[in-house]
C-alpha cells in the first residue's frame, strides 16, 4: 500500500525526491540544488555602472523589468542601440547606451500591453554571484523597487523564499571581486 501525505506541520523524514518519485511526480531537473533568495535583494549591474540597487522578486512577472527614463533608440554601428538613464539606490544618475536586443510586447501590472525595448546585461548578487538577465526598459519611478527580476531571470538559480529580504546579505559585498559567473 502507498504512502500518504497530509499537507500540514508533519515533518516528512524522506528526501523530496524521493516523497515525489513514490507519488509519481515528475522531477526530471526540477531538484537540483538552487539558491535560496528573498522577495527583495540587493543587485548592482557592474556593465551599466549602477553600483547597488534594490530588487523586487516577481515570480508572477515573466520578464525583469528596470527602470529607465529618457529612452531613446540610436543607430551605431549599423545596429539600433538604446541610450537612457537609470538611477542607483543612493541617487546616483547613471547614462547607460547598450544594444537593443529585441522590442517586445509586455502587459504591465495594470493588464496594458505596450512595446518595450529590451536589453541584457550581468547583475550580480551580494556576495558575488553574476548571471545575465534581460531587461525591459520601463518607467519605475512610482514603484518601490527600480528593479523587477521576473522568471525567466530566476529560472535554473534561484527558489524563492516569500517571507525574506536580502537573503545575500548588506550591500557592503556587492563592489567585490565576483565569486561564480554563470550566462
Amino acid at each position: 500500500m502507498p504512502s500518504s501525505y497530509i499537507s500540514g506541520p508533519v515533518k516528512v523524514g524522506k528526501a523530496s525526491s524521493k516523497v515525489a518519485g513514490e507519488l509519481k511526480l515528475p522531477v526530471k531537473g526540477r531538484m537540483r540544488e538552487r539558491i535560496m533568495i528573498g522577495r527583495r535583494e540587493w543587485l548592482s549591474l557592474p556593465d551599466f555602472g549602477v553600483d547597488i540597487i534594490s530588487a523586487k522578486v516577481d515570480t508572477g512577472a515573466y520578464t525583469s523589468s528596470l527602470h529607465a527614463e529618457e529612452i531613446e533608440v540610436i543607430e551605431r554601428e549599423g545596429a539600433e542601440w538604446v541610450r537612457f538613464v537609470t538611477s542607483s539606490h543612493h541617487g546616483e544618475v547613471v547614462q547607460c547606451e547598450v544594444p537593443l536586443v529585441q522590442r517586445k510586447r509586455i502587459k504591465s501590472s495594470n493588464g496594458k500591453a505596450r512595446e518595450r525595448l529590451i536589453v541584457k546585461t550581468v547583475a550580480r548578487a551580494v556576495g558575488g554571484f553574476e548571471w545575465e538577465v534581460y531587461f525591459s526598459l520601463a518607467d519605475r519611478s512610482v514603484m518601490k523597487c527600480p528593479l523587477l527580476l521576473g522568471r525567466k531571470a530566476l529560472s535554473g538559480y534561484f527558489v524563492v523564499d516569500t517571507q525574506a529580504s536580502h537573503l545575500f546579505g548588506n550591500t557592503k559585498n556587492l563592489t567585490g571581486k565576483p565569486h561564480h559567473r554563470r550566462s
